[in-house]
């Protein structure tokens, strides 16, 4: 069930999504309102899990992690067995920064963040000695050229 929002509760999450170690005072004067409610709407939406926890964006390159693959997985294994220890291999590798299951030719798509191309090889060999998969290939990212969590809201 979707959450009403309103345009004041939209401002304030772009300026979230913008810097969320802005002060309430700062935020109030970006959407004009003051300290109060501001805090009360956050307080509601964290409630209703429209924000999930605050995080700091760290800057991969600058902490030695060089190379992004994106891991495109074809199975043939479907079964609730298979998915289960897949999922958890995944979740048990800090790596592994996204995981999707697709629709189409392809099952399952990573994004995984190392140091290096041996590093992605360790990665790659401890994934297929817990898992059975078909097909895997992995795509070196060349550039990144956008990356965001931020949502379009429309403010």
């Amino acid at each position: 069930m979707a959450v009403r929002i309103d345009d004041t509760d939209r401002k304030i999450l772009g300026e979230l999504q913008r810097d969320a170690s802005q002060s309430l005072d700062e935020i109030a004067a970006r959407v004009g309102s003051s300290k109060t409610p501001v805090w009360n709407r956050i307080r509601k939406m964290r409630e209703a899990g429209i924000m999930g926890p605050q995080t700091v964006v760290l800057d991969a390159e600058a902490l030695g992690f060089e190379a992004c693959f994106f891991v495109l997985i074809r199975t043939s294994e479907h079964d609730a067995e298979w998915q289960a220890r897949f999922l958890q291999a995944l979740r048990d590798r800090p790596e592994v920064q996204e995981a999707h299951r697709l629709a189409g030719d392809i099952d399952y798509i990573l994004k995984v963040r190392v140091k290096n191309a041996r590093a992605y090889d360790v990665f790659y060999q401890a994934l297929i000695s817990e898992v059975k998969v078909h097909n895997v290939t992995a795509l070196l990212s060349m550039e990144e050229i956008k990356s965001t969590t931020m949502l379009p809201l429309g403010t």
